[in-house]
């Protein structure tokens, strides 16, 4: 069984610390905060063993160096990025398999957000750091349109009860921007009025689903006829493929406030 807790850090990032049957010793997920994961272990009774990096970004490896230095934790990360050493590279096909810890996950490439981007999957869990949000993607800061609609599709073909653990607290915002493309989506409507309650009473909104996200995430929908009438009308345009479509959203929510 896979116990996951989130570690808030920054201004609304989710650290992730994992743990299996194995008592006493964990893994942590983009570690941008070193402080607040020793906090966090040394508040559940927990060493670390292994640390899961997704891509390069500051706020996702920022405090990998001190807690390698402080706790001798194995690192793995994307074989097409620069993660602070030493690092076991990993890409698409992969498995990572942590004895110490009673865990395994598969490594899938999801490029699009940054050119190396990868996802660990395993025991019912996504980790996808900055792929998919719920209701909401990546911003395309190394790819292309054509590369994350297809890891995001590529995520969409897991088990609808897998749960998402990305790396930002963007639900409502994303939310915001969906239901202004699908505003008659009922599943839409539901969850906005779920996540709202969550975020009231300083909850996460996440995990979320992947079935949830197939029913209201846009950039999962970019082959439905509701995103693809609201792409059209503010693109101008006919748009001749779901690349095309998904390209406009991801433009429109690039401006979205």
């Amino acid at each position: 069984m896979l116990t996951v807790t989130p570690v808030p850090a920054f201004a609304d990032n989710y650290l992730w610390i994992a743990h299996g049957d194995v008592p006493g010793r964990a893994l942590v997920v983009d570690p941008g905060d070193a402080r607040a994961v020793l906090d966090a272990l040394a508040g559940a009774g927990l060493t670390l063993d292994t640390i899961l990096v997704t891509h390069h970004h500051p706020d996702h490896v920022g405090g990998v160096a001190d807690l390698v230095a402080r706790t001798g934790a194995r690192v793995f990360g994307p074989a097409r990025e620069q993660v602070p050493a030493p690092c076991t590279p990993v890409r698409g096909g992969d498995r990572v398999e942590l004895a110490a810890l009673g865990l395994g996950f598969e490594v899938i490439d999801v490029p699009g957000h940054t050119a190396g981007h990868v996802a660990y999957y395993g025991h019912g869990a996504l980790f996808c750091g900055d792929t998919l949000f719920s209701a909401g993607c990546g911003r395309l800061f190394e790819g292309t349109p054509e590369q994350m609609l297809a890891s995001l599709d590529a995520l969409s073909t897991l088990p609808d009860e897998t749960r998402v653990y990305c790396a930002h607290e963007y639900t409502l915002a994303n939310l915001r921007f969906a239901t202004t493309v699908e505003p008659e989506n009922p599943d839409l409507k539901a969850w906005q009025q779920e996540a709202a309650s969550l975020r009231a009473r300083n909850l996460p909104t996440i995990p979320t689903t992947i079935g949830r996200e197939r029913r209201v995430n846009p950039f999962l929908r970019a082959r439905s006829a509701g995103v693809r009438r609201s792409a059209e009308a503010h693109a101008g345009v006919a748009l001749g493929s779901p690349v095309a479509v998904f390209a406009e959203i991801r433009r429109w929510k690039d401006g979205f406030r």
